[in-house]
């Protein structure tokens, strides 16, 4: 099995070989050069034209970059990462610690000696070193990093994510002297494509409080009968309050000793909530969840403070953080939180708290949840390189990542087309997608189906779907076939229709915001409850349940790249096969999620569950909003073998 496997996931290696180019002179020389130069292709993002080129950068502007250097043998680091992550094999399980990871792959000091010389050499000034030798860090005016990479740094304007933005990006492809480019794999910091990497969530306003009497605290509890009765009794219900942790838990027939004991979770984000332990403990006495111990959560910020707040929405991503946490703690309550914190959306931020992350190896499971906002398409193909070096490393080591899918369903509403998001289409992750799920009073669920919503507006004594720019989707997971990667082993013969490349999700978890979750957190001051949704729910919530898995593993050991076993899980007891139920609740008003299109006022609304609005759905087997299906009662039995 992992033959094949390394050879799908091969391609990602491919695509770092195929653009080590000729060398080819450089149209302006820089100090220091011998003159011939390479191009690392894939350097300018794919909304840098000379069409919406609409202004030169200022030259005297200060910008943090970062050198990427390529593994010493990324071939072999990869048939290495299939083999630990395939069961069966001699290698199976036996991961490398950080330090033999460095000795054995890692660039070589001599690397990062030259390239940080050369750097030197061109007026830039060297500001670090990651642990893990994949980034030489630095920072230059504008002018100076022109001259360096053989490049001109201009603004864009164009639409993404169905906004106008002004970003700025290298106006031809970045290139380094021949001597260097077998070492370099990409410059990043140059373009802005990483301030499109957005959390994926919605908070919503109900609540079970007497200001919000409309939502029902479990399916059913409370159904507008004054409006049409779309669906038979049972399964009309007012759209929930939120569960508590003691029903999430009960949604995943976790026990009192599944806790995470002995384990770490770690998040990356961006930013940093002041408040996430106070409003995580003053939440969890509310909603049936131990607090954090003291000790048991811990942050790992970057030195020199944030940057970008305003531009970059520092409330949004404070919110992710708290979610984040809470639905991590409510999963596994003794496990080890460690939060790790990008500076900014913009340039490096995230991806260095990824690669903090990985380098520290500190963490058993790192949960993401963020995605391009404009599916695959806008990070430019050397940034999305690093990410998917970075996540090799961590499956090397043992670590497993979660990422969520998006919240926008196939993102054709403002891609144009149907289109994947990214990380989560990276081979080296669990795609998580998302479920609607209704528990009765008895926590047992009435309803369990993919999270791809409809939205219908009422119209006298009857509901009509709206029609809106994306019709009458009005949010869902996000899956479907990647564009850019081939599918690896463990997908075939369980996947279908996706032309040979990789799909998502690989499982999917709680993440519908019309019956999501309650989260505590303090914005301006005042502390509230309210339900969260979308696949940034989902994340945490699965990463939580492999803390729990290994918990219960012999010695507490690794999963590492998880994705070979789930699919060799497919059709047991461990994974429920979700497929679509005739259901949906009604509300007063619609959530709002990125991307997605929907009425912003009161009104009498009634969501439509998982009836196809688009091209996803859930189906038997395996389905591209649930993936496999989503965690049973034998989850993590299963997983603890």
């Amino acid at each position: 099995m992992h033959s094949r496997l390394w050879h799908a996931l091969a391609a990602t290696a491919a695509l770092l070989a195929s653009t080590v180019a000729t060398a080819v002179a450089a149209p302006n020389t820089a100090a220091g050069d011998t003159g011939y130069r390479a191009p690392i292709a894939g350097s300018t993002p794919a909304w840098a034209t000379p069409h919406t080129e609409v202004a030169r950068s200022n030259g005297h502007t200060v910008r943090q970059i970062q050198v990427a250097l390529a593994l010493r043998d990324q071939r072999g680091a990869e048939r290495l990462a299939a083999q630990l992550a395939t069961p069966g094999s001699a290698e199976h399980g036996k991961f490398l610690s950080s330090r033999a990871f460095l000795d054995r792959f890692a660039p070589t000091q001599d690397t990062v000696d030259h390239v940080s010389q050369w750097l030197g050499t061109q007026g830039l000034r060297v500001t670090g070193v990651s642990a893990n030798r994949h980034f030489v860090d630095a920072e230059a005016p504008t002018s100076a990093l022109e001259s360096a990479f053989g490049t001109r740094i201009a603004a864009f304007r164009t639409r993404i994510d169905g906004v106008n933005r002004t970003l700025t990006a290298p106006a031809a492809p970045v290139t380094v002297p021949t001597s260097l480019r077998a070492s370099i794999t990409a410059v990043l910091g140059l373009d802005d494509s990483a301030a499109l990497l957005n959390p994926q969530h919605t908070r919503t306003t109900n609540a079970a409080t007497a200001a919000e009497p409309h939502c029902a605290r479990w399916w059913g509890e409370q159904n507008n009968t004054d409006v049409p009765q779309k669906y038979p009794a049972g399964f009309q219900s007012n759209s929930l309050c939120g569960y508590t942790g003691t029903q999430v838990r009960a949604m995943y027939k976790l026990s009192n000793g599944n806790t995470g004991a002995g384990t770490t979770i770690g998040v990356v984000g961006a930013y940093n909530s002041d408040t996430v332990v106070a409003d995580t403990n003053q939440a969890a006495a509310q909603l049936g969840v131990p607090p954090l111990a003291d000790g048991q959560y811990s942050a790992v910020l970057p030195q020199g403070g944030f940057t970008d707040t305003t531009e970059c929405g520092a409330e949004g991503w404070a919110a992710e953080q708290t979610l984040d946490v809470q639905a991590t703690h409510t999963i596994a309550p003794a496990a080890k939180i460690r939060y790790y914190a990008g500076k900014t959306c913009k340039g490096t931020g995230i991806y260095d708290a990824f690669n903090q992350a990985v380098t520290d190896n500190a963490v058993d499971v790192i949960s993401n949840s963020y995605g391009n906002a404009d599916g695959e398409r806008s990070l430019p193909q050397a940034a999305r390189d690093q990410f998917n070096s970075m996540a090799l490393q961590a499956a090397i080591q043992g670590q497993t990542i979660t990422v969520s899918t998006g919240d926008a369903g196939n993102n054709s509403g403002f891609v144009g087309n149907p289109a994947a998001s990214f990380p989560a289409s990276s081979p080296w992750v669990v795609a998580v997608g998302g479920t609607s799920v209704g528990l009765d009073q008895n926590n047992q669920p009435t309803v369990l189906t993919g999270w791809e919503n409809s939205g219908n507006t009422q119209s006298g004594s009857s509901w009509a779907p709206q029609k809106d720019a994306d019709g009458p989707f009005a949010s869902g997971s996000g899956g479907g076939a990647s564009a850019l990667y081939d599918a690896p082993d463990w997908q075939a013969g369980v996947v279908s229709g996706g032309g040979g490349k990789r799909e998502v999700p690989d499982i999917a978890a709680l993440a519908d915001s019309y019956t999501g979750m309650l989260v505590g957190q303090t914005i301006k001051g005042q502390f509230r409850i309210g339900s969260y949704g979308g696949t940034s729910l989902a994340s945490p919530l699965i990463a939580g349940l492999v803390a729990d898995a290994q918990q219960a593993r012999s010695g507490n050991a690794r999963a590492g790249l998880l994705t070979p076993v789930l699919y060799s899980l497919r059709g047991s007891s461990a994974i429920t096969d979700v497929t679509p139920q005739k259901a949906g609740v009604w509300t007063p008003m619609m959530h709002a999620f990125g991307g997605v299109a929907v009425p912003g006022g009161q009104g009498s609304y009634l969501i439509d569950f998982d009836a196809r609005p688009q091209n996803l759905q859930s189906g038997p087997g395996w389905d591209n909003v649930t993936g496999l299906g989503t965690p049973a009662d034998g989850f993590i039995g299963a997983l603890s073998q």
